[in-house]
């Protein structure tokens, strides 16, 4: 590449950061460092009505979680600033008004009922289009319809108008994108955009093309629901005369809902129960208030392997990447032109391949914090040998402490099936006598353990299926979970020999509590 690279995210603070608009930042990342590029972040706040206090922080937040340092932005500086838009509006105005002087924009004085009054003729004509065209501007309310004297006097009348963008008909709009290759479109049926609106502040098309131009933005890789409008920008880019350094285009797929069926929303994350945002978002009512893949438990390292690979396919079979093993990996070209079906199994997969890496020591530091929430007084080494148990039976951190709960309280449940399959009350005098074998093991360790229960076994001629589920049941309630062996260990032999002791009075008759 000759020109130096350097790519933006650009998104708007009018809420939480959906997944596919983190998706976005973090291509556009690795695209940058693949290339010894930059990386900058753009705020577009233009839409203030749709602005929402809170919002950009949480763009910011979200970034510094996932580890997307970006060279230029709003709290970095850089060469290029400011890179809010909403600082930048005297610059919108000033080559809006450049494109009009040029004959490539126009003003427009129709009010919001006038056009909703077109809309409705065209649609009663079977037109094909009902948007502000060639095909009507002539009949509208605007400066190429009006003499010069009556665009002044309305100018000077302090009424609001918009600024347009003429578009001609009868051309043909033809660039590149690096995923979908050849784009063409013909203008005909291109409406007038607006580019500046009756509050004076520049639409997202006039913002964004002055924007990417003046920050010498290279390649705009942005989402797949942006492909429409380009055929806007690029005509804007030739409006300007700045066709020869306009950036290359990369369209990224949607992502698309667990079922295939259309584009992720964040609805979608209350109806499957995911996340679909990076981190919590506390909206203004309970129904706009999400939770995020941070407070689901997801390490920041498996949601970017996750999202990476959403949409992108690497070269050779691997799936767990860290960020410099992405950047070194990544290509635009082969990124799928067809959605990319979120799958949240796999999400909670990624998460367990980083776990996995996790030392005992680490993740008893991940634990304490933890493990204070819910009052249990136990020591680091304590959260290290339980973490070591459990480490490759869950997804999450957290899951550590629930699903391995038993570890630090008593059996709060019990599986109904398997103690309506397994328990009878005359199986208590077997776990006493079990219990007294415990007791004469000197050194409670799973290796001196597990010979001394061996021993009883074969004099008793029993067989595993006898008694490792009773004893699963009355050490933790449930027929699943980690060797026997190593959980007496780690319970303790007080904690053992009591709770097989006392597996009767918990299991006769079947407690109300059994799950």
């Amino acid at each position: 590449m000759t020109q130096p690279v350097r790519v933006r995210f650009a998104p708007s603070p009018t809420g939480p950061l959906h997944i596919g608009g983190v998706r976005t930042a973090l291509y556009n990342y690795l695209f940058a460092r693949k290339h010894g590029g930059k990386f900058l972040l753009r705020i577009e706040d233009t839409d203030q009505k749709r602005y929402v206090p809170g919002a950009e922080s949480y763009i910011l937040r979200t970034l510094e979680w996932l580890g997307l340092s970006y060279d230029e932005g709003p709290n970095v500086g850089g060469d290029f600033g400011p890179y809010r838009q909403s600082e930048r509006s005297a610059l919108y105005r000033k080559y809006a008004e450049q494109l009009v002087q040029s004959g490539k924009a126009y003003y427009a004085f129709d009010t919001p009922d006038e056009l909703d009054a077109m809309r409705a003729k065209l649609q009663q004509a079977k037109a094909a289009s009902t948007s502000y065209t060639s095909a009507v501007r002539l009949q509208m309310k605007n400066s190429l319809s009006f003499s010069p004297a009556d665009t002044d006097a309305w100018l000077q009348s302090g009424k609001p108008y918009v600024i347009r963008l003429k578009v001609d008909p009868g051309e043909e709009i033809v660039f590149r994108d690096l995923i979908r290759d050849e784009v063409r479109f013909v203008t005909d049926l291109l409406d007038d955009k607006v580019l500046i609106k009756a509050d004076g502040l520049p639409t997202y098309h006039l913002a964004n093309v002055v924007d990417d131009h003046l920050m010498q933005i290279s390649h705009v890789i942005r989402g797949e629901e942006w492909l429409p409008s380009t055929a806007h920008h690029v005509l804007l880019y030739r409006a300007f005369g700045w066709e020869a350094t306009m950036p290359v285009f990369a369209h990224l797929p949607l992502i698309l809902k667990p079922n295939g069926k259309g584009k992720l929303s964040k609805r979608d994350g209350v109806k499957f129960d995911m996340p679909v945002f990076p981190l919590s978002w506390d909206g203004a009512s309970p129904e706009e208030s999400f939770k995020g893949f941070r407070e689901y438990g997801f390490y920041p390292e498996a949601v970017i392997n996750f999202l990476a690979l959403l949409g992108w396919h690497p070269e050779d079979d691997r799936e767990v990447f860290d960020l410099s093993d992405l950047v070194e990996a990544f290509s635009l070209r082969r990124v799928q032109k067809s959605g990319a079906i979120f799958d949240y199994e796999k999400a909670k997969w990624f998460n367990k391949q980083y776990l996995l890496r996790k030392t005992p020591e680490e993740l008893a530091r991940e634990l304490e914090p933890l493990a204070a929430a819910k009052n249990y007084d136990v020591s680091g080494d304590y959260l290290k040998q339980v973490a070591v148990l459990m480490q490759p039976r869950v997804d999450f951190v957290k899951d550590i402490l629930e699903d391995g709960y038993y570890f630090f309280e008593e059996v709060k449940t019990y599986d109904r099936k398997a103690v309506k399959k397994r328990w009878k009350p005359e199986k208590q005098a077997l776990l006493d006598e079990l219990a007294d074998v415990l007791e004469g093991v000197d050194r409670f360790l799973a290796r001196y353990i597990e010979p001394a229960v061996k021993a009883w076994m074969e004099q008793r001629e029993l067989g595993p299926g006898a008694v490792f589920p009773l004893v699963r049941l009355a050490l933790t309630g449930s027929l699943k979970g980690p060797g026997v062996f190593e959980t007496m260990e780690v319970l303790t032999q007080y904690v053992t020999v009591r709770r097989l002791r006392e597996a009767g009075s918990k299991l006769n008759p079947i407690p109300e509590s059994v799950s």
